[in-house]
């Protein structure tokens, strides 16, 4: 008997976890941080299942939804292995180092504003963990290659497959072998798109008896590939001309590198003015050098630029900057600039920084590349409030707001439909999770009406029985 409990992502975008409990083996699936406003609160409880009782805790990617639970899991009893590809436990140790910091420097900060006003905020005014936290997480993490066997017990296998999404993502598929008879478990993690620069194209299965599939974008599709440059270009030639900037809230992995890449395109083809371009964040900075050591990973498309001279994380106008100081005096320039900075989502980080001299300035764009999760301070700029509330000060909304779906690591609903379209015996039971109400609803609609297979979408903290 194999046994599921939703413990993030259920209905939600953020805060991917699952236990799963097989022939004796307690195995966790990720350990995501809960990043949705709402739903913050959850970040701050006890485990609902006690650390310390846990065998293995695979990994599939390095994002902070999936993975930015861990220096918690650990502190509070968590000692076994931390089971990932070795380009994620790369990113892994950069991301979470990140992360602690940025809990301590919002809880000091937290703390010398709440004295000031004499109030106190919704939640403790302590770092979620800690950089030490974060550290103690490093010497568990074991890496693996892709199609690897990865022996849980005698019984079990663990195997992870390129998921196309980002540097080192991978699903994970666990076989259960019992009496003669093999029960497939598939974890599709966060599912690639086909036919984007830098990444291979998303892994694929002919069989499962279970799939835990993600609903992102559930609910619609992408812009076509062939505009993400065209609109890019559209947006910083429109603040050129009106001499404001471009503010591109970027998360610091696969979206930076990304957006590199197409930014050098466009210099190189003459198809937007000289200009400063910053890549404001020496996490994104860190990360693009792990890209430069797994080459491995990388598509042949970019293995082509490399060997013709044209890497994608070089070009005129391009600055990778790491200090404070150099952070502020870019605000200070005189004319044009694209800024590129942390987080993804306007959550934290050096965005707001750069929001807060540019989101009132009707020259200016603020450009968003990627998901905006309900609750942040980025869905709220998307959503088109008037004003919004940086660093404790209300600002008004005057900037150009726009979104370029193209650029999303995500599939979309087309491609999610594709991916288990490769599928051809029908699974006993596809589970949908990782997504908002309406695009885990709608996505769970159509593979019901157009597959005929049973889909269900769980609540957190629900379990199912897997037989």
């Amino acid at each position: 008997m194999m046994r599921i409990q939703f413990l993030g992502a259920a209905r939600q975008v953020t805060g991917s976890c699952y236990l799963v409990e097989v022939d004796g083996l307690r195995i966790l699936v990720d350990c995501g941080l809960f990043q949705e406003r709402e739903y913050a609160a959850r970040n701050w409880k006890p485990f609902p299942v006690y650390p310390g009782r846990l065998d293995f805790v695979l990994l599939t990617h390095s994002h902070l939804d999936h993975a930015g639970l861990l220096p918690k899991l650990v502190r509070e009893g968590y000692s076994g292995p931390i089971v990932t590809t070795s380009a994620s436990q790369d990113l892994i140790e950069i991301v979470l180092i990140d992360s602690a910091r940025i809990q301590e420097e919002d809880a000091a900060y937290k703390r010398k504003r709440h004295k000031k006003e004499g109030r106190k905020g919704p939640h403790p005014e302590i770092p979620l963990y800690t950089v030490e936290d974060a550290e103690k997480c490093l010497p568990l993490i074991q890496p693996v290659r892709y199609g690897e066997d990865v022996a849980l017990n005698g019984n079990v296998t663990a195997r992870f497959h390129d998921a196309g999404h980002i540097l080192g993502a991978a699903m994970i598929e666990l076989e259960y072998r019992r009496n003669g008879t093999t029960r497939r478990l598939i974890f599709s993690g966060d599912i690639g798109q086909w036919d984007k620069p830098l990444v291979h194209d998303p892994s694929v299965f002919r069989e499962a008896d279970y799939v835990v599939m993600e609903s992102t974008y559930g609910d619609r599709d992408h812009d076509a590939p062939g505009d993400v440059e065209n609109l890019l270009c559209d947006a910083i030639n429109q603040a050129v001309k009106a001499g404001g900037n471009v503010v591109i809230p970027t998360f610091a992995i696969e979206r930076a590198q990304e957006l590199m890449y197409h930014l050098s395109r466009l210099v190189r083809e003459d198809r937007i003015p000289y200009l400063m371009m910053f890549l404001d964040s020496p996490m994104a900075v860190d990360v693009t050098d792990v890209f430069l050591r797994h080459r491995e990973y990388l598509d042949e498309e970019t293995h082509a630029l490399f060997r013709e001279g044209e890497p994608p994380f070089r070009f005129p106008g391009l600055k990778l900057v790491r200090s404070v100081a150099e952070s502020k005096a870019i605000n200070s320039i005189r004319g044009s600039c694209v800024i590129m900075a942390g987080s993804g989502m306007c959550t934290g980080g050096r965005i707001k920084h750069h929001l807060i001299p540019n989101i009132a300035r009707p020259e200016s764009q603020v450009l968003f590349v990627g998901y905006q999760a309900r609750g942040t301070l980025g869905r709220l700029i998307l959503d088109g409030k008037e004003e919004v509330r940086i660093h404790g000060r209300i600002y008004p909304v005057r900037a150009g707001v726009s979104q370029i779906q193209g650029f999303s690591a995500h599939a979309d609903r087309s491609a999610l439909l594709k991916w288990l379209g490769f599928i051809k015996t029908p699974p006993k039971r596809v589970i949908l999770t990782h997504g908002e109400d309406g695009a885990i609803r709608s996505l769970a609609e159509a593979v019901r009406s157009r597959m005929g297979w049973d889909t269900v979408v769980p609540e957190y903290l629900e379990t199912l029985e897997l037989d």
